[in-house]
């Protein structure tokens, strides 16, 4: 009777561990499951946030993070809306993500602002240091580093592409949004240098908001000669078809940096291979979930540039592309 009685206790005791198994099983597989902060300035519809977060997830994958089964993503859009961005950061941290992905300029700096411990790396940023992101490129020394996409000498390559589209060109201006480009300055800088050594004249073109953009862009337009470089910016990102429509309006040759603008109609675009970036800026993320720590990883500079020209646009326009800007291209839409 007692060998029944234990028996039987025993029988109870490895059910009872048994039917408890898959409790504690569900409970370990969720502990696996890490948890990201993806803070972007842009719009999820925007064609460029779309192809920037559709390169971050690939990358994700690649690395063996996948959605929904040992990594969980957070996503918060601002739509260009700058204000939107601190709440949404504070939102995140509150969610205690491990790491925060933050996508543009003002995306970091809203991060920055509210935590100084969850690591944070950046993409679609243009100046770290004067933003004051990092203590220097080599040593970040806080809870940030990242990828730039973009730096100053870039605005000397813009004025030489539109030199070779304009031999004429006379006066050149740079279009930017102060509130959503707050590094300007670090442009404009290398574009006046540059433009003064050619005898070109370099006009600052800042706006604040779409009913800006036309007045802006007729003064610029009202003589004879004038062409537009339009800066890395999440207001001319989001602004794009009212940008590249009011050009052709005007007939203004114009440069961008990514390559949407030119298959949606704009002349040329130069800049860094930004899916590429983001890839490589998501490798960061991947590492510091295995436990490196921001100041461990330098901030990294593009290596990868593309140039996309609109033949089109160029005919409307009345300007001949030059064969060593068409043997170069890495697209030409005709």
């Amino acid at each position: 009777m007692q060998f029944g009685q234990l028996k039987r206790r025993e029988f109870i005791t490895v059910l009872g561990g048994a039917a408890a198994w898959p409790i504690a099983a569900r409970a370990q597989q969720a502990d696996l499951v890490r948890r990201i902060g993806y803070l972007s300035a842009l719009a999820e519809t925007d064609l460029d946030g779309q192809t920037w977060d559709s390169a971050f997830r690939i990358r994700l994958t690649e690395l063996g993070w996948i959605e929904g089964r040992n990594v969980h993503v957070d996503y918060r859009w601002a739509a260009g809306n700058v204000d939107r961005l601190r709440p949404f950061a504070t939102e995140l941290v509150g969610l205690k993500p491990e790491v925060i992905f933050a996508v543009s300029t003002p995306a970091t700096a809203a991060a920055q602002a509210a935590t100084r411990i969850i690591p944070i790396v950046f993409a679609a940023v243009a100046d770290p240091l004067g933003s004051r992101f990092v203590a220097s490129m080599a040593s970040p020394g806080g809870n940030i580093t990242g990828f730039m996409f973009i730096e100053a000498s870039m605005s000397g390559k813009w004025l030489e592409l539109m030199r070779q589209i304009m031999p004429q060109l006379a006066r050149v201006g740079m279009l930017y949004n102060l509130e959503t480009a707050p590094y300007a300055r670090y442009f404009l800088e290398v574009l006046h240098s540059a433009a003064s050594t050619f005898s070109i004249e370099a006009i600052d073109a800042p706006f604040h908001s779409a009913a800006d953009l036309e007045p802006v862009m007729v003064q610029l337009a009202s003589q004879p000669n004038a062409g537009l470089i339009v800066m890395p910016d999440t207001s001319t990102t989001l602004h794009r078809p009212t940008i590249i429509a009011l050009a052709d309006r005007y007939r203004l040759p114009t440069m961008y940096p990514f390559r949407h603008s030119v298959t949606a109609g704009g002349l040329i675009s130069y800049g860094a291979n930004v899916t590429e970036t983001f890839k490589a800026a998501t490798t960061y993320v991947d590492r510091m979930l295995h436990g490196a720590k921001p100041n461990e990883l330098p901030v990294q500079l593009p290596t990868t540039f593309e140039l996309y020209v609109n033949l089109n646009t160029a005919k409307t326009l009345g300007l001949t592309m030059p064969q060593s800007i068409l043997a170069t291209a890495d697209e030409v839409i005709e």
